[in-house]
């Protein structure tokens, strides 16, 4: 097994672990979700927990891809058309990492959380 087959195989497994994230967190959030409806616990909107749940998946997802995608390019075929493609694949990625974390926390990921009880914390 010549060292690209091996870069190549590895760049497979993590994409699987990228997909299987996605599958398994949706699939995890989706019990939840359902059992969560079917009680009557008071608490968080179950449906905003849900596609919360659903969007760390993704992002979850997202980063073992571009982790893959990485590995394959620079390691396997390092041409300026490869490099191009994968510039233009992690940003579409980054793009919607960036989309998700503030659909999920409300804000973008370079600004701090606000904490619960200070009057100064940043609003927007």
């Amino acid at each position: 097994m010549t060292f690209e087959d091996t870069i190549e195989l590895v760049g497979k497994a993590i994409d699987a672990l990228g997909v299987a994230a996605i599958v398994v967190g949706i699939l995890f959030t989706t019990v939840l979700f359902l059992a969560r409806r079917g009680s009557a616990a008071v608490g968080a909107d179950p449906y905003r927990s849900y596609r919360q749940g659903i969007g760390r998946a993704i992002l979850l997802g997202l980063e073992f891809l571009v982790a893959a995608d990485i590995i394959r390019t620079v390691a396997v075929s390092p041409t300026f058309e490869s490099v191009a493609v994968l510039a233009i694949i992690v940003l579409v990625r980054t793009f919607l990492s960036f989309a998700l974390q503030l659909e999920l926390e409300g804000r973008w990921p370079w600004q701090q959380a606000p904490t619960a009880g200070r009057e100064d914390a940043p609003t927007g």
